[in-house]
Protein backbone atom coordinates (compact mmCIF):
# COMPACT_ATOMS: atom_id res chain seq x y z
CA UNK A 1 0.00 0.00 0.00
CA UNK A 2 1.78 3.13 -1.25
CA UNK A 3 -0.04 5.62 0.96
CA UNK A 4 -1.71 3.92 3.94
CA UNK A 5 -2.86 7.13 5.68
CA UNK A 6 -6.44 8.28 5.23
CA UNK A 7 -6.79 11.64 3.53
CA UNK A 8 -8.58 13.20 0.59
CA UNK A 9 -5.80 11.86 -1.63
CA UNK A 10 -6.81 8.24 -1.13
CA UNK A 11 -10.48 8.31 -0.24
CA UNK A 12 -11.07 5.71 -2.97
CA UNK A 13 -8.80 3.31 -1.07
CA UNK A 14 -10.75 4.06 2.09
CA UNK A 15 -14.04 3.25 0.37
CA UNK A 16 -12.58 0.05 -1.06
CA UNK A 17 -11.25 -0.99 2.35
CA UNK A 18 -14.65 -0.45 3.98
CA UNK A 19 -16.33 -2.36 1.17
CA UNK A 20 -13.90 -5.26 1.59
CA UNK A 21 -14.43 -5.30 5.35
CA UNK A 22 -18.21 -5.18 4.85
CA UNK A 23 -17.96 -8.13 2.46
CA UNK A 24 -16.09 -10.09 5.14
CA UNK A 25 -18.80 -9.27 7.68
CA UNK A 26 -21.46 -10.43 5.21
CA UNK A 27 -19.61 -13.69 4.71
CA UNK A 28 -19.31 -14.05 8.49
CA UNK A 29 -23.06 -13.50 8.96
CA UNK A 30 -24.14 -15.76 6.11
CA UNK A 31 -21.71 -18.55 6.82
CA UNK A 32 -22.13 -18.78 10.57
CA UNK A 33 -24.40 -21.72 11.36
CA UNK A 34 -23.33 -21.94 15.02
CA UNK A 35 -22.44 -19.27 17.57
CA UNK A 36 -18.79 -20.38 17.55
CA UNK A 37 -16.49 -22.80 15.81
CA UNK A 38 -15.49 -26.04 17.48
CA UNK A 39 -11.78 -25.31 17.13
CA UNK A 40 -9.86 -26.16 20.30
CA UNK A 41 -7.87 -23.55 22.26
CA UNK A 42 -4.63 -25.35 21.34
CA UNK A 43 -5.46 -25.23 17.64
CA UNK A 44 -6.25 -21.52 17.72
CA UNK A 45 -3.15 -20.79 19.82
CA UNK A 46 -0.95 -22.62 17.33
CA UNK A 47 -2.44 -20.70 14.40
CA UNK A 48 -1.82 -17.37 16.10
CA UNK A 49 1.69 -18.30 17.23
CA UNK A 50 2.63 -19.24 13.66
CA UNK A 51 2.15 -15.67 12.42
CA UNK A 52 5.42 -13.82 11.82
CA UNK A 53 4.67 -10.20 12.69
CA UNK A 54 8.06 -9.18 11.29
CA UNK A 55 6.93 -10.20 7.79
CA UNK A 56 4.09 -7.93 6.61
CA UNK A 57 1.64 -9.27 4.07
CA UNK A 58 1.74 -6.11 1.98
CA UNK A 59 -1.89 -5.92 0.84
CA UNK A 60 -5.23 -5.45 2.56
CA UNK A 61 -6.71 -8.43 0.75
CA UNK A 62 -4.07 -10.75 2.14
CA UNK A 63 -4.44 -9.27 5.62
CA UNK A 64 -8.20 -9.77 5.50
CA UNK A 65 -7.74 -13.34 4.38
CA UNK A 66 -5.45 -13.97 7.35
CA UNK A 67 -7.84 -12.28 9.78
CA UNK A 68 -10.67 -14.39 8.40
CA UNK A 69 -8.85 -17.59 9.34
CA UNK A 70 -7.50 -16.36 12.66
CA UNK A 71 -10.46 -14.35 13.92
CA UNK A 72 -13.71 -14.21 11.97
CA UNK A 73 -14.03 -17.96 11.44
CA UNK A 74 -13.78 -18.48 15.21
CA UNK A 75 -15.23 -15.31 16.74
CA UNK A 76 -18.16 -15.85 19.06
CA UNK A 77 -21.29 -14.59 17.31
CA UNK A 78 -23.34 -12.53 19.76
CA UNK A 79 -25.89 -11.99 17.01
CA UNK A 80 -26.50 -15.73 16.64
CA UNK A 81 -29.85 -16.93 18.06
CA UNK A 82 -28.18 -19.74 19.98
CA UNK A 83 -25.75 -17.45 21.78
CA UNK A 84 -27.36 -17.11 25.20
CA UNK A 85 -24.34 -16.90 27.49
CA UNK A 86 -23.37 -13.42 28.72
CA UNK A 87 -24.58 -9.84 28.60
CA UNK A 88 -23.57 -9.35 24.97
CA UNK A 89 -26.26 -7.89 22.76
CA UNK A 90 -27.02 -7.89 19.05
CA UNK A 91 -26.27 -4.40 17.78
CA UNK A 92 -28.19 -1.85 15.75
CA UNK A 93 -27.24 -1.10 12.16
CA UNK A 94 -27.29 2.69 12.73
CA UNK A 95 -24.69 2.18 15.48
CA UNK A 96 -22.47 0.22 13.08
CA UNK A 97 -22.69 3.12 10.63
CA UNK A 98 -21.79 5.49 13.45
CA UNK A 99 -18.74 3.37 14.28
CA UNK A 100 -17.53 3.69 10.68
CA UNK A 101 -17.97 7.47 10.78
CA UNK A 102 -16.38 7.97 14.19
CA UNK A 103 -13.45 5.67 13.43
CA UNK A 104 -12.75 7.17 10.00
CA UNK A 105 -12.84 10.76 11.24
CA UNK A 106 -11.05 9.64 14.44
CA UNK A 107 -12.37 12.40 16.67
CA UNK A 108 -10.92 12.54 20.17
CA UNK A 109 -13.51 13.88 22.59
CA UNK A 110 -11.16 15.58 25.05
CA UNK A 111 -11.13 19.31 24.49
CA UNK A 112 -13.16 21.74 22.47
CA UNK A 113 -10.33 22.40 20.03
CA UNK A 114 -10.18 18.65 19.27
CA UNK A 115 -13.81 17.59 19.49
CA UNK A 116 -15.86 20.72 18.68
CA UNK A 117 -19.33 19.57 17.59
CA UNK A 118 -18.72 16.02 18.86
CA UNK A 119 -18.44 17.48 22.36
CA UNK A 120 -21.84 19.13 21.89
CA UNK A 121 -23.45 15.90 20.69
CA UNK A 122 -22.05 13.99 23.66
CA UNK A 123 -23.25 16.64 26.10
CA UNK A 124 -26.71 16.69 24.52
CA UNK A 125 -26.98 12.93 25.11
CA UNK A 126 -25.71 13.28 28.68
CA UNK A 127 -28.40 15.88 29.37
CA UNK A 128 -31.00 13.57 27.81
CA UNK A 129 -30.02 10.59 29.94
CA UNK A 130 -29.87 12.59 33.18
CA UNK A 131 -33.36 13.79 32.35
CA UNK A 132 -34.53 10.21 31.89
CA UNK A 133 -33.05 9.31 35.26
CA UNK A 134 -34.94 12.13 36.92
CA UNK A 135 -32.10 14.18 38.34
CA UNK A 136 -34.39 17.07 39.15
CA UNK A 137 -36.18 18.54 42.15
CA UNK A 138 -39.53 16.99 41.27
CA UNK A 139 -38.28 13.49 42.07
CA UNK A 140 -36.65 14.72 45.27
CA UNK A 141 -39.85 16.42 46.41
CA UNK A 142 -41.73 13.16 45.92
CA UNK A 143 -39.29 11.25 48.09
CA UNK A 144 -39.37 10.42 51.77
CA UNK A 145 -37.05 13.26 52.81
CA UNK A 146 -37.29 17.03 52.76
CA UNK A 147 -35.72 18.44 49.61
CA UNK A 148 -35.52 21.85 51.30
CA UNK A 149 -32.59 20.49 53.31
CA UNK A 150 -30.50 20.45 50.13
CA UNK A 151 -28.37 23.38 49.13
CA UNK A 152 -28.85 25.07 45.77
CA UNK A 153 -30.28 22.79 43.10
CA UNK A 154 -27.31 21.02 41.49
CA UNK A 155 -26.77 20.78 37.76
CA UNK A 156 -26.64 17.16 36.61
CA UNK A 157 -23.83 16.06 34.32
CA UNK A 158 -22.12 12.94 33.07
CA UNK A 159 -19.38 11.44 30.95
CA UNK A 160 -19.08 8.50 28.57
CA UNK A 161 -16.77 5.69 29.69
CA UNK A 162 -15.53 2.35 28.40
CA UNK A 163 -17.92 0.21 30.44
CA UNK A 164 -19.69 -0.44 33.70
CA UNK A 165 -16.48 -1.21 35.57
CA UNK A 166 -15.02 2.17 34.60
CA UNK A 167 -18.28 3.96 35.38
CA UNK A 168 -18.59 2.29 38.78
CA UNK A 169 -14.97 3.07 39.59
CA UNK A 170 -15.37 6.75 38.82
CA UNK A 171 -18.71 6.92 40.61
CA UNK A 172 -17.23 5.41 43.77
CA UNK A 173 -14.12 7.57 43.43
CA UNK A 174 -16.37 10.64 43.34
CA UNK A 175 -18.29 9.36 46.36
CA UNK A 176 -15.06 8.75 48.26
CA UNK A 177 -13.77 12.24 47.56
CA UNK A 178 -17.14 13.77 48.47
CA UNK A 179 -17.03 11.99 51.85
CA UNK A 180 -13.43 12.94 52.58
CA UNK A 181 -14.18 16.58 51.71
CA UNK A 182 -16.63 16.68 54.62
CA UNK A 183 -15.70 16.86 58.30
CA UNK A 184 -15.04 13.51 59.90
CA UNK A 185 -17.83 12.25 62.19
CA UNK A 186 -18.06 14.31 65.36
CA UNK A 187 -15.87 17.10 64.04
CA UNK A 188 -16.70 20.50 62.60
CA UNK A 189 -14.92 23.18 60.62
CA UNK A 190 -11.36 23.70 61.86
CA UNK A 191 -11.58 20.45 63.83
CA UNK A 192 -11.82 18.52 60.56
CA UNK A 193 -9.70 15.39 60.59
CA UNK A 194 -6.81 16.06 58.23
CA UNK A 195 -5.39 12.54 58.43
CA UNK A 196 -6.68 11.30 55.10
CA UNK A 197 -4.93 7.95 55.45
CA UNK A 198 -6.60 7.22 58.78
CA UNK A 199 -10.02 8.06 57.39
CA UNK A 200 -9.47 5.82 54.36
CA UNK A 201 -9.08 2.82 56.65
CA UNK A 202 -12.55 3.48 58.12
CA UNK A 203 -14.38 4.11 54.85
CA UNK A 204 -16.97 1.51 53.89
CA UNK A 205 -19.02 0.71 50.78
CA UNK A 206 -22.34 -0.99 51.46
CA UNK A 207 -24.02 -3.02 48.74
CA UNK A 208 -26.10 -6.13 48.13
CA UNK A 209 -24.79 -9.66 48.06
CA UNK A 210 -25.22 -9.84 44.28
CA UNK A 211 -23.18 -6.73 43.44
CA UNK A 212 -20.95 -6.77 40.39
CA UNK A 213 -17.31 -7.67 40.93
CA UNK A 214 -16.34 -4.14 39.90
CA UNK A 215 -17.48 -2.83 43.30
CA UNK A 216 -14.82 -4.85 45.11
CA UNK A 217 -12.29 -4.03 42.40
CA UNK A 218 -13.04 -0.31 42.79
CA UNK A 219 -12.57 -0.50 46.56
CA UNK A 220 -9.12 -2.02 46.03
CA UNK A 221 -8.12 0.57 43.45
CA UNK A 222 -9.37 3.37 45.72
CA UNK A 223 -7.07 2.27 48.54
CA UNK A 224 -9.79 1.16 50.93
CA UNK A 225 -9.23 -1.60 53.46
CA UNK A 226 -9.69 -5.26 52.44
CA UNK A 227 -12.95 -5.45 54.40
CA UNK A 228 -14.30 -2.14 53.10
CA UNK A 229 -17.11 -3.65 51.01
CA UNK A 230 -20.02 -4.83 53.13
CA UNK A 231 -22.35 -7.11 51.16
CA UNK A 232 -25.75 -7.28 52.81
CA UNK A 233 -27.90 -10.39 52.67
CA UNK A 234 -30.98 -9.62 50.68
CA UNK A 235 -34.71 -9.99 50.79
CA UNK A 236 -34.68 -12.67 48.11
CA UNK A 237 -32.45 -11.29 45.36
CA UNK A 238 -32.93 -7.64 46.35
CA UNK A 239 -31.47 -5.38 48.99
CA UNK A 240 -33.57 -5.26 52.16
CA UNK A 241 -34.14 -1.60 53.17
CA UNK A 242 -34.55 -2.45 56.86
CA UNK A 243 -31.21 -4.29 56.89
CA UNK A 244 -29.58 -1.35 55.11
CA UNK A 245 -31.01 1.09 57.66
CA UNK A 246 -29.71 -0.94 60.62
CA UNK A 247 -26.31 -1.40 58.98
CA UNK A 248 -25.81 2.30 58.33
CA UNK A 249 -26.73 3.08 61.94
CA UNK A 250 -24.37 0.41 63.27
CA UNK A 251 -21.48 1.65 61.13
CA UNK A 252 -21.99 5.20 62.33
CA UNK A 253 -22.08 4.02 65.95
CA UNK A 254 -18.80 2.16 65.37
CA UNK A 255 -17.13 5.32 64.06
CA UNK A 256 -16.91 4.13 60.46
CA UNK A 257 -17.76 6.33 57.50
CA UNK A 258 -19.78 5.12 54.53
CA UNK A 259 -18.43 6.40 51.24
CA UNK A 260 -21.39 5.01 49.30
CA UNK A 261 -24.27 2.62 49.17
CA UNK A 262 -24.35 0.75 45.85
CA UNK A 263 -27.85 -0.28 44.82
CA UNK A 264 -28.36 -2.60 41.88
CA UNK A 265 -30.69 -2.06 38.95
CA UNK A 266 -30.29 -5.39 37.25
CA UNK A 267 -27.96 -7.86 38.93
CA UNK A 268 -25.73 -9.73 36.50
CA UNK A 269 -27.05 -13.18 37.35
CA UNK A 270 -30.63 -12.55 38.43
CA UNK A 271 -31.61 -9.29 36.77
CA UNK A 272 -33.00 -8.21 40.15
CA UNK A 273 -33.64 -4.54 40.87
CA UNK A 274 -33.30 -3.19 44.39
CA UNK A 275 -36.17 -1.12 45.85
CA UNK A 276 -34.56 2.10 44.72
CA UNK A 277 -37.01 4.58 46.21
CA UNK A 278 -36.84 3.04 49.68
CA UNK A 279 -33.05 2.73 49.50
CA UNK A 280 -32.77 6.33 48.30
CA UNK A 281 -34.82 7.62 51.20
CA UNK A 282 -32.66 5.73 53.71
CA UNK A 283 -29.44 7.05 52.15
CA UNK A 284 -30.72 10.62 52.37
CA UNK A 285 -31.70 10.24 56.02
CA UNK A 286 -28.23 8.92 56.81
CA UNK A 287 -26.57 11.53 54.56
CA UNK A 288 -24.87 8.79 52.51
CA UNK A 289 -24.02 8.84 48.81
CA UNK A 290 -26.17 6.49 46.71
CA UNK A 291 -24.68 4.98 43.58
CA UNK A 292 -27.01 2.93 41.36
CA UNK A 293 -25.35 0.35 39.15
CA UNK A 294 -27.80 0.18 36.25
CA UNK A 295 -25.29 -1.22 33.77
CA UNK A 296 -27.77 -3.99 32.94
CA UNK A 297 -31.13 -2.45 33.79
CA UNK A 298 -30.43 1.01 32.40
CA UNK A 299 -32.25 0.22 29.18
CA UNK A 300 -35.49 0.27 31.18
CA UNK A 301 -35.16 4.06 31.15
CA UNK A 302 -36.59 3.96 27.60
CA UNK A 303 -38.94 1.00 28.04
CA UNK A 304 -42.50 1.89 27.04
CA UNK A 305 -43.95 -0.64 29.51
CA UNK A 306 -41.40 -1.28 32.28
CA UNK A 307 -39.94 2.14 33.14
CA UNK A 308 -41.59 1.93 36.56
CA UNK A 309 -39.19 -0.88 37.55
CA UNK A 310 -36.62 1.90 38.04
CA UNK A 311 -38.89 3.95 40.28
CA UNK A 312 -36.71 6.04 42.57
CA UNK A 313 -33.53 5.94 40.49
CA UNK A 314 -33.63 9.74 40.42
CA UNK A 315 -32.79 9.75 44.14
CA UNK A 316 -29.28 8.51 43.37
CA UNK A 317 -26.20 10.69 43.51
CA UNK A 318 -24.57 8.75 40.68
CA UNK A 319 -25.75 6.18 38.14
CA UNK A 320 -23.97 3.77 35.79
CA UNK A 321 -25.65 2.92 32.47
CA UNK A 322 -24.16 0.58 29.86
CA UNK A 323 -25.47 1.40 26.41
CA UNK A 324 -23.63 -1.63 24.99
CA UNK A 325 -26.00 -3.91 26.87
CA UNK A 326 -29.67 -2.99 26.87
CA UNK A 327 -29.44 -0.10 24.39
CA UNK A 328 -28.07 -2.56 21.77
CA UNK A 329 -24.90 -0.64 20.92
CA UNK A 330 -21.47 -2.03 20.00
CA UNK A 331 -18.80 -2.20 22.69
CA UNK A 332 -17.84 0.13 24.21
CA UNK A 333 -20.44 2.65 25.32
CA UNK A 334 -21.19 3.35 28.97
CA UNK A 335 -21.76 6.47 31.01
CA UNK A 336 -21.46 7.75 34.55
CA UNK A 337 -24.17 10.26 35.42
CA UNK A 338 -23.98 12.57 38.46
CA UNK A 339 -26.85 14.36 40.16
CA UNK A 340 -24.43 17.22 40.90
CA UNK A 341 -21.98 17.66 38.06
CA UNK A 342 -19.65 19.69 40.23
CA UNK A 343 -18.50 16.34 41.61
CA UNK A 344 -16.40 15.94 38.48
CA UNK A 345 -14.01 18.49 39.97
CA UNK A 346 -12.47 15.56 41.84
CA UNK A 347 -11.44 14.06 38.48
CA UNK A 348 -10.02 17.29 37.07
CA UNK A 349 -6.29 17.87 36.69
CA UNK A 350 -5.32 20.86 34.56
CA UNK A 351 -2.37 21.06 32.21
CA UNK A 352 -1.29 24.15 30.28
CA UNK A 353 -0.83 22.16 27.08
CA UNK A 354 -4.35 20.68 27.13
CA UNK A 355 -6.91 22.11 29.57
CA UNK A 356 -5.54 25.14 31.40
CA UNK A 357 -7.45 26.05 34.53
CA UNK A 358 -8.24 29.52 33.17
CA UNK A 359 -9.55 28.14 29.87
CA UNK A 360 -12.83 26.69 28.63
CA UNK A 361 -14.61 23.74 30.19
CA UNK A 362 -13.39 20.56 28.54
CA UNK A 363 -14.67 17.00 28.42
CA UNK A 364 -11.32 15.78 29.73
CA UNK A 365 -12.06 17.62 32.98
CA UNK A 366 -14.79 15.04 33.69
CA UNK A 367 -13.02 11.89 32.57
CA UNK A 368 -10.50 9.51 34.08
CA UNK A 369 -9.28 9.06 30.51
CA UNK A 370 -7.58 11.67 28.40
CA UNK A 371 -8.07 10.48 24.83
CA UNK A 372 -11.60 9.14 24.33
CA UNK A 373 -13.37 7.84 21.24
CA UNK A 374 -16.57 9.50 20.06
CA UNK A 375 -18.66 6.57 21.33
CA UNK A 376 -21.64 8.83 21.91
CA UNK A 377 -22.27 8.92 18.16
CA UNK A 378 -23.46 5.28 18.30
CA UNK A 379 -26.20 6.22 20.73
CA UNK A 380 -27.06 9.39 18.80
CA UNK A 381 -27.50 7.58 15.48
CA UNK A 382 -29.53 4.76 17.02
CA UNK A 383 -31.73 7.19 18.89
CA UNK A 384 -32.31 9.36 15.85
CA UNK A 385 -33.29 6.38 13.67
CA UNK A 386 -35.25 4.22 16.13
CA UNK A 387 -36.35 6.73 18.74
CA UNK A 388 -36.27 6.11 22.47
CA UNK A 389 -39.42 3.97 22.39
CA UNK A 390 -37.98 1.92 19.53
CA UNK A 391 -34.91 1.06 21.59
CA UNK A 392 -37.05 0.35 24.62
CA UNK A 393 -39.33 -1.97 22.69
CA UNK A 394 -36.35 -4.11 21.72
CA UNK A 395 -35.58 -4.63 25.41
CA UNK A 396 -39.24 -5.23 26.26
CA UNK A 397 -39.43 -7.94 23.61
CA UNK A 398 -36.23 -9.59 24.88
CA UNK A 399 -37.67 -9.65 28.40
CA UNK A 400 -40.87 -11.20 27.05
CA UNK A 401 -38.81 -13.91 25.33
CA UNK A 402 -37.01 -14.67 28.61
CA UNK A 403 -40.35 -15.02 30.38
CA UNK A 404 -41.52 -17.52 27.75
CA UNK A 405 -38.32 -19.52 28.15
CA UNK A 406 -38.84 -19.58 31.90
CA UNK A 407 -42.32 -21.03 31.47
CA UNK A 408 -41.00 -23.64 29.02
CA UNK A 409 -38.31 -24.75 31.46
CA UNK A 410 -40.74 -24.79 34.36
CA UNK A 411 -42.92 -27.27 32.45
CA UNK A 412 -40.02 -29.51 31.43
CA UNK A 413 -39.55 -32.58 33.67
CA UNK A 414 -35.82 -32.74 32.85
CA UNK A 415 -35.10 -29.11 33.70
CA UNK A 416 -35.43 -27.20 36.96
CA UNK A 417 -36.16 -23.47 36.93
CA UNK A 418 -34.11 -21.81 39.67
CA UNK A 419 -35.57 -18.30 39.36
CA UNK A 420 -38.43 -16.83 37.38
CA UNK A 421 -36.80 -14.22 35.15
CA UNK A 422 -36.79 -10.71 36.63
CA UNK A 423 -35.37 -9.13 33.48
CA UNK A 424 -33.86 -11.23 30.71
CA UNK A 425 -31.76 -13.85 32.49
CA UNK A 426 -33.05 -17.39 32.98
CA UNK A 427 -31.47 -19.52 35.72
CA UNK A 428 -31.99 -23.27 35.64
CA UNK A 429 -30.28 -26.62 36.03
CA UNK A 430 -30.64 -29.94 34.19
CA UNK A 431 -32.28 -32.78 36.10
CA UNK A 432 -32.27 -35.75 33.71
CA UNK A 433 -33.74 -39.04 34.81
CA UNK A 434 -31.00 -41.66 34.78
CA UNK A 435 -31.59 -45.37 35.12
CA UNK A 436 -28.98 -47.82 36.32
CA UNK A 437 -28.96 -51.61 36.57
CA UNK A 438 -28.88 -51.55 40.37
CA UNK A 439 -31.54 -48.86 40.78
CA UNK A 440 -35.30 -49.13 40.28
CA UNK A 441 -36.86 -46.92 37.61
CA UNK A 442 -38.76 -45.04 40.30
CA UNK A 443 -35.43 -43.98 41.84
CA UNK A 444 -33.95 -42.60 38.65
CA UNK A 445 -33.86 -38.88 39.56
CA UNK A 446 -30.47 -37.33 40.25
CA UNK A 447 -29.68 -36.20 43.75
CA UNK A 448 -28.95 -32.52 44.35
CA UNK A 449 -25.22 -33.23 44.50
CA UNK A 450 -25.36 -35.16 41.24
CA UNK A 451 -27.34 -32.38 39.55
CA UNK A 452 -24.85 -29.80 40.83
CA UNK A 453 -21.95 -31.83 39.43
CA UNK A 454 -23.59 -31.75 35.98
CA UNK A 455 -23.80 -27.99 35.53
CA UNK A 456 -20.26 -27.02 34.58
CA UNK A 457 -19.60 -30.12 32.43
CA UNK A 458 -22.80 -29.43 30.46
CA UNK A 459 -21.79 -25.82 29.92
CA UNK A 460 -18.26 -26.82 28.86
CA UNK A 461 -19.50 -29.58 26.53
CA UNK A 462 -21.81 -27.16 24.73
CA UNK A 463 -19.05 -24.57 24.40
CA UNK A 464 -16.60 -27.13 23.01
CA UNK A 465 -19.10 -28.24 20.38
CA UNK A 466 -20.12 -24.67 19.57
CA UNK A 467 -23.75 -25.39 18.67
CA UNK A 468 -25.30 -23.63 21.66
CA UNK A 469 -23.60 -21.31 24.13
CA UNK A 470 -24.89 -20.90 27.68
CA UNK A 471 -23.27 -19.59 30.86
CA UNK A 472 -23.01 -20.96 34.38
CA UNK A 473 -23.08 -19.34 37.79
CA UNK A 474 -23.85 -20.09 41.43
CA UNK A 475 -27.16 -19.24 43.11
CA UNK A 476 -27.77 -19.80 46.82
CA UNK A 477 -24.59 -21.84 47.00
CA UNK A 478 -25.53 -24.18 44.16
CA UNK A 479 -24.33 -24.09 40.54
CA UNK A 480 -26.80 -23.52 37.74
CA UNK A 481 -26.92 -22.72 34.05
CA UNK A 482 -27.79 -19.25 32.84
CA UNK A 483 -29.39 -18.02 29.63
CA UNK A 484 -28.95 -14.31 28.99
CA UNK A 485 -31.59 -13.17 26.51
CA UNK A 486 -30.87 -9.92 24.69
CA UNK A 487 -32.14 -10.85 21.23
CA UNK A 488 -35.73 -9.65 20.75
CA UNK A 489 -35.98 -11.78 17.60
CA UNK A 490 -35.08 -15.03 19.32
CA UNK A 491 -37.47 -17.67 18.02
CA UNK A 492 -39.01 -20.59 19.85
CA UNK A 493 -37.31 -23.01 17.44
CA UNK A 494 -33.86 -21.76 18.42
CA UNK A 495 -34.73 -21.95 22.10
CA UNK A 496 -35.87 -25.52 21.54
CA UNK A 497 -32.50 -26.39 19.97
CA UNK A 498 -30.59 -24.91 22.93
CA UNK A 499 -32.72 -26.72 25.51
CA UNK A 500 -32.45 -29.96 23.55
CA UNK A 501 -28.67 -29.60 23.49
CA UNK A 502 -28.70 -29.06 27.26
CA UNK A 503 -30.88 -32.11 27.87
CA UNK A 504 -28.85 -34.33 25.55
CA UNK A 505 -25.54 -33.30 27.12
CA UNK A 506 -26.99 -33.72 30.60
CA UNK A 507 -28.29 -37.22 29.86
CA UNK A 508 -24.96 -38.32 28.45
CA UNK A 509 -22.90 -36.79 31.26
CA UNK A 510 -25.30 -37.94 33.97
CA UNK A 511 -24.40 -41.54 33.29
CA UNK A 512 -20.83 -40.72 34.19
CA UNK A 513 -21.95 -38.72 37.24
CA UNK A 514 -24.08 -41.62 38.45
CA UNK A 515 -21.20 -44.05 37.93
CA UNK A 516 -18.87 -41.78 39.89
CA UNK A 517 -21.43 -41.52 42.69
CA UNK A 518 -21.86 -45.28 42.81
CA UNK A 519 -18.08 -45.67 42.99
CA UNK A 520 -17.96 -43.19 45.86
CA UNK A 521 -16.13 -40.43 43.94
CA UNK A 522 -18.98 -37.97 44.52
CA UNK A 523 -20.44 -37.72 48.00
Amino acid sequence: MNDPLLSSRNREAHAAALAAATAEVSRYLDGRTTPRSSASPSTLAAQTAAVDLAAPLGTLDRALEEVRGLYLDHAVGYHHPRYLAHLNCPITIPAVAAEALATSVNTAVETWDQGTSACLIEQKLIDWVTGLIGFDASDLNASAFDASDLDATPRPDGVFTTGGTASNLQGLFTAREDRLARPAPGRRGAERDTDRGARLTRLRIVTGEHAHLSVVKAARLLGLSPDAVIALPGDGDRMDPATLDRTLSALADAGDEVAAVVALAGTTDHGAIDPLRAVGGICRRHDVWLHVDAAYGGGLLVSPTRRDLLDGIGLADSVTVDFHKTFFLPVAASALLLRDGSGFRHSTVSADYLNPADGDDHAVDKSLQTTRRFDALKLWMTLRVLGADGIGRLLDEAIDVAARIGRTIEADPELELVRRPALSTVLFRPRPAVTAPDRPVTDSALTDDEADALVRPVRDALFAEGRSLVASTVVDGRPCLKLTVLDPNLGDEDVAVVLTDVRDAARYLAEGIREATTAGVLT
